[in-house]
């Protein structure tokens, strides 16, 4: 959500002018720290009072809906006790399109809870919902329109960028954008980067807007998505990104007949990324980085470290764990986890 921060000594007369001009934003919660308070407002403004500093931020994830605009809340007199139980307030909003999950015995009242998160987020368009799972080798997600604009097309910003996708056409999670930049910070001056699995380049265009990289790599296998990341490169104004269509495995082979190696390696392919550790292998110098991405139960943690132990020692190639990080949740009990580890001369 938009917000104006300004310093708690100006907050009654910056309070006043946003109420004069119906800036304010009455669906949100406002914050406050020892320094400042965060008014949620409607739209960026020019003009105030001089000598009143003030800046504006996003922080969605931070602000609170109000009560009555919960969507609970709003749906108690128009759902029974029983749907109740099933409904799903939590949802993913991929620019500004809202991703549902419906529960089968809402079905009949979709429609409803869909026009229901219209009305309570102006910044959503599009409702949809998810139809079953993850599919095939690409792990593209179905979508059901509900409510709104009828499209599967939009435009996410994160980090930073733009990000152009179809849902329907390419695999997506918004909720990497925190991983995304906390690799995106460990990135040095001068690296050469490789992406798998780039998918539409939010790694790539992360990396290639806000660091200091030499050049970022992707590879990417659905010819939708590759499509979308030459787009967004495009979009973003980048020229440090360069971008192959085609199967990892073969893509690699080149770059090891070029003898192309890279600084930092990430595979954030959460299934199966282990049949890719000899190829960020075959193309790391005896310093590289490598990210290592992976969905285990908390208990099995322990099985990536053995991933990583059973390739490095094939390979003959000396590493060390730099840390492991939990980056998403699966399930009540199965995590999407990161193992950074070094390569070691």
């Amino acid at each position: 959500m938009l917000t104006v921060k300004v310093l708690l000594r100006d907050a009654e007369k910056v309070k006043q002018y946003l109420f004069e001009k119906k800036l304010f934003d009455n669906r949100f919660v406002l914050e406050r720290d020892k320094e400042y308070i965060y008014f949620p407002i409607i739209k960026k403004f020019s003009h105030f009072v001089p000598k009143i500093f003030l800046s504006f931020q996003e922080r969605r994830d931070k602000l609170k809906i109000c009560q009555e605009h919960d969507l609970r809340k709003v749906l108690e007199k128009k759902l029974t006790k029983k749907e109740l139980e099933h409904l799903k307030t939590a949802f993913d909003i991929v620019g500004d399109i809202a991703i549902l999950e419906i529960d089968d015995q809402l079905v009949k009242k979709q429609k409803l809870i869909a026009k229901t998160v219209l009305i309570l987020h102006s910044n959503i368009k599009t409702v949809v919902k998810k139809k079953g799972e993850h599919k095939g080798k690409l792990r593209i997600q179905e979508h059901i329109y509900l409510a709104g604009e009828k499209k599967f097309e939009t435009i996410h910003k994160e980090n930073g960028v733009l990000l152009k996708l179809d849902i329907n056409k390419v695999y997506f999670s918004p909720r990497m954008a925190s991983e995304r930049k906390r690799i995106m910070e460990q990135v040095k001056k001068g690296e050469t980067v490789l992406v798998m699995f780039s998918g539409i380049g939010p790694y790539c265009c992360v990396f290639g807007k806000n660091s200091l990289a030499k050049e970022v790599y992707g590879i990417e296998l659905n010819k939708a998505g590759h499509k979308y990341a030459i787009e967004n490169v495009q979009l973003n104004k980048l020229q440090n990104v360069m971008l192959l269509q085609g199967d990892v495995h073969n893509v690699v082979k080149k770059f090891v007949a070029e003898k192309k190696v890279f600084d930092r390696i990430l595979m954030p392919l959460p299934k199966g990324a282990e049949d890719f550790l000899s190829d960020a292998l075959a193309v790391a110098h005896k310093n590289t980085i490598i990210h290592f991405y992976d969905f285990l139960y908390e208990k099995d943690f322990d099985k990536a470290l053995r991933k990583i132990e059973k390739s490095c020692k094939k390979a003959k190639k000396k590493y060390k764990i730099l840390r492991l990080v939990k980056c998403g949740q699966h399930s009540p009990y199965v995590f999407r986890i990161c193992v950074d580890f070094q390569l070691l001369g």
